[in-house]
């Protein structure tokens, strides 16, 4: 009975130390510090509205920041239909993609790194516009960070998927195309239409 209750221990904190929604992949650990004003995505999943994510957020992580970094946003819940999403299929929708965040000072007292970037592109901040359903449902909004590989240059295939293939936007195929490793860090927020 002991060796049940300790594996059942250890799977629930792998599942809540996760910072991607569950069934997502890859499976990120480190949490990517995310904050819109003055409201920071304290917890996975946690419910914003669409004026509260109206203009790009800060973000930062943990410690030292001594690399450049890559950020991104999708939406896991849209749908191949927007005017009529019950004909539609659920599809992940790529939002945004901005290089070149670098640490913007020292650690907080916190610990935590504010990034920033002078970048808008390759994809420019396109804010969570999730459209009105019935029922409604919330939208699972996904950040993630990677580290950017010294002078790294989108390579053809990554930048013809973040110019033409937004609606069905693969993470998995992006990261292959980019050269890049596993994100380092991510969180995600809850918006309904």
């Amino acid at each position: 009975m002991k060796t049940v209750n300790v594996l059942s221990a250890l799977l629930l904190a792998g599942v809540s130390s996760a910072q991607t929604p569950a069934g997502f992949s890859p499976v990120v650990t480190e949490k990517l510090e995310v904050t819109f004003g003055s409201k920071n995505v304290a917890t996975g999943g946690q419910a914003l509205t669409k004026a509260d994510t109206a203009r790009q957020p800060t973000i930062g992580i943990s410690g030292p920041a001594d690399k450049t970094y890559i950020y991104m946003l999708i939406d896991l819940d849209a749908n191949t239909n927007f005017a009529n999403p019950k004909a539609g299929q659920p599809a992940t929708y790529l939002h945004t993609v901005l290089r070149d965040f670098k640490a913007s000072g020292a650690a907080s007292g916190a610990g935590i790194t504010t990034l920033k970037t002078t970048a808008n592109g390759p994809v420019g901040w396109f804010a969570p516009q999730p459209p009105a359903e019935n029922p409604p449902h919330p939208h699972r909004y996904t950040n993630l960070l990677w580290e950017q590989p010294a002078n790294w240059q989108i390579p053809s295939a990554a930048n013809t998927m973040l110019q033409s293939q937004k609606l069905g936007f693969n993470v998995t195929n992006f990261i292959t195309a980019a050269g890049l490793s596993n994100p380092i860090a991510a969180n995600y927020f809850n918006v309904t239409g």
